[in-house]
């Protein structure tokens, strides 16, 4: 009888997005390599993103927040303990290159820009740009090359050669039912109104124009987290439909998802519920303010939208991930979106 094929570790302990997105490698994993079972590192609190997950054997979790280190100091034991034939850090930062370097796997890979990259066996070049998405970079990571080349195959594919494989969430059967009354009577769209970042939110006062620009019987449902609840009755509140409904911190990110799945349109930021919507084949439009999708955050699914400004700015992007205020003091690059550019991607169907 043949031996089963030791696990590999994925670790990502970033962002809710970062981690939806790193199901794409899960699914090229389950794809090509079956029979090796695939545990994956996240942060508390993102592990519910992953739960009933077929192809993930077990969830690692790492709290940052309580004794942040002491944490990781266990989180070592514990991989090196885990008899990991892979460990793959998705990350450019120390702690987990740390854990990676120091796991114990005969394999230890990661991208080059990581502090710890000097004791992976192999490091792959993280490329922003030229179109190049953030799951091919991922995926770069533990493709085969088809170079004949040693130092080539350390290097991994290039990443701009390989698929763009959407990511995949598997809500689970409470989930559905959690977002089932709302989906059921007749057509709805939902809108994610907000962001960690300032400068990747579409401004509330362009999305009370949409709300008064959509046709007044489509029902509206205002998604987000815990944090958001304020900013969703808000908008709920100052838009004046009765048919707008702010279900912010009421539902989980997989219900959040299955509901997304059924609606007419998504709208969303350069954020989270962007990937969401990729992860269930959920149509969207994303809006575009500071960053760009040139960066590889897009959506992958079948029935997705961009929209930006037309104004050509000098201060576009003006950073990879967002700042907490127009550094320029204008925000040109949200206001110059015009609500007509989101409501056309609606009514011409993509």
């Amino acid at each position: 009888m043949s031996q089963p094929n030791p696990p590999i570790l994925l670790i990502q302990t970033a962002f809710i997005g970062d981690v939806i997105l790193a199901t794409a490698l899960v699914e090229y994993l389950a794809q090509h390599e079956p029979a090796t079972p695939v545990d994956v590192l996240v942060r508390r609190g993102n592990e519910a993103l992953l739960q009933g997950h077929p192809h993930i054997r077990q969830v690692l979790i790492w709290d940052k927040k309580y004794r942040k280190y002491a944490n990781l100091w266990q989180l070592v034991q514990q991989v090196r303990a885990g008899g990991y034939g892979r460990v793959v850090t998705l990350q450019r930062f120390a702690s987990t290159g740390f854990l990676t370097a120091f796991s114990g796997a005969p394999e230890r890979v990661g991208f080059a820009e990581n502090p710890f990259s000097r004791w992976f066996t192999r490091r792959v070049p993280h490329i922003i740009g030229n179109g190049t998405h953030e799951v091919q970079r991922n995926l770069a990571l533990v493709a085969p090359s088809r170079s004949t080349n040693p130092r080539h195959q350390r290097r991994g594919p290039r990443p701009a050669d390989l698929p763009r494989l959407a990511p995949r969430l598997y809500p689970t059967p409470a989930d559905e039912a959690a977002a089932a009354p709302y989906a059921a009577p007749g057509p709805y769209i939902c809108l994610a109104p907000t962001s960690v970042w300032f400068t990747k939110q579409y401004p509330e006062s362009k999305w009370l124009e949409l709300l008064a620009a959509l046709p007044p019987g489509l029902r509206v449902y205002l998604l987000g987290g815990p944090p958001d609840v304020l900013a969703c009755d808000r908008l709920a509140v100052n838009s004046g439909r009765p048919n707008v409904v702010s279900l912010a911190g009421q539902l989980g990110l997989l219900a959040s998802a299955a509901l997304m799945r059924g609606a007419r349109m998504n709208y969303v930021n350069d954020s989270a519920p962007l990937h969401l919507c990729s992860a269930v084949g959920a149509p969207v439009v994303a809006v575009f303010c500071s960053t760009v999708p040139d960066f590889g955050f897009g959506p992958l699914g079948p029935a997705a939208a961009v929209v930006e400004t037309e104004e050509r700015l000098d201060c576009r992007p003006c950073g990879l991930h967002g700042h907490a205020a127009c550094p320029l003091g204008h925000f040109r690059c949200a206001y110059g979106i015009e609500v007509e550019q989101l409501l056309e991607t609606m009514n011409s169907g993509q």
